[in-house]
């Protein structure tokens, strides 16, 4: 590294182009030598998407490296309001978030089954809260050619149970991706609280009953939801891989086999991020 300083700025600028937002940043800390090309517009604009300029930045920026960070920083609405979108800070990859408005949702527009409301703790205007209904179809469609290309990715149901919650737990729902028509792998998930004191008093009573419920869905891996640091839940729907081409995707959470009623779910909408 010591023969960098020898290099022409513009020698430098390319090889750091090279590399990642996270090593360019490392690079600031190795040598001051460094600060002028690792903090140019040429680099960092090879980490910004180049369909960004969409995107309204509230904030003011004086660099792309600025851009870069505040893209970074947290989730930006687009689209309306219907999306959310966000940079990984570490690779520059995409992430996106479908906004509960922006899924199909069975009964989604029907007052009876479904209420749409506003609560602080959401990205989004609006949430759909879930009054009854029997049947549980979620969907969520987004292009690959929206999303980092050559990267795997994730996508994750984002909701709530409220405090009256019923029948979710009864059986679990069925969540898979569909590429093309073709889904790719199914799996299972209960949409459940992970620290619900009552889940194991509901395994003793009713366990075999239970059992009877599940053994009517598809199999595949069972998942749980886990708490994200903004203090909903999520679960996993699915993973896929997004090479060149563009295609559809989409995100699918399905309880239709149960024929029980149920209520109290609360749904933001469908993060899509690159895997770890």
């Amino acid at each position: 590294m010591a023969c960098f300083p020898k290099l022409p700025e513009e020698c430098v600028s390319w090889i750091l182009c090279q590399t990642s937002p996270k090593d360019v940043c490392r690079m600031l800390v190795v040598s001051k030598e460094f600060r002028n090309p690792a903090e140019s517009d040429v680099v960092w604009h090879q980490f910004l998407p180049t369909d960004c300029s969409h995107i309204n930045v509230s904030s003011t920026f004086s660099s792309k490296k600025e851009l870069f960070f505040l893209l970074s920083h947290q989730y930006i609405l687009i689209d309306a309001g219907y999306k959310a979108f966000k940079l990984e800070k570490s690779t520059g990859r995409k992430s996106y978030i479908l906004s509960a408005r922006d899924l199909s949702i069975l009964h989604g527009d029907d007052e009876t089954n479904w209420t749409w409301k506003c609560i602080q703790e959401s990205t989004f205007g609006e949430v759909a809260e879930l009054k009854t209904v029997e049947r549980l179809e979620i969907q969520g469609k987004i292009r690959a050619q929206t999303l980092s290309p050559n990267t795997h990715y994730s996508a994750y149901l984002i909701f709530k149970l409220s405090n009256h919650a019923y029948g979710l737990d009864s059986i679990p729902c069925e969540v898979y991706i569909t590429l093309n028509d073709t889904i790719l792998k199914a799996n299972t998930a209960h949409l459940r609280d992970p620290d619900d004191k009552k889940r194991h008093l509901q395994s003793l009573f009713y366990g075999n009953r239970m059992q009877t419920m599940k053994e009517r869905v598809i199999g595949g891996d069972e998942k749980m939801a886990g708490e994200r640091e903004d203090g909903w839940l999520e679960i996993e729907v699915g993973e896929f891989f997004v090479g060149e081409s563009d295609e559809e995707i989409e995100m699918n959470v399905m309880e239709v086999k149960g024929y029980q009623l149920k209520g109290g779910l609360i749904v933001e909408g469908i993060e899509v991020r690159p895997k770890p």
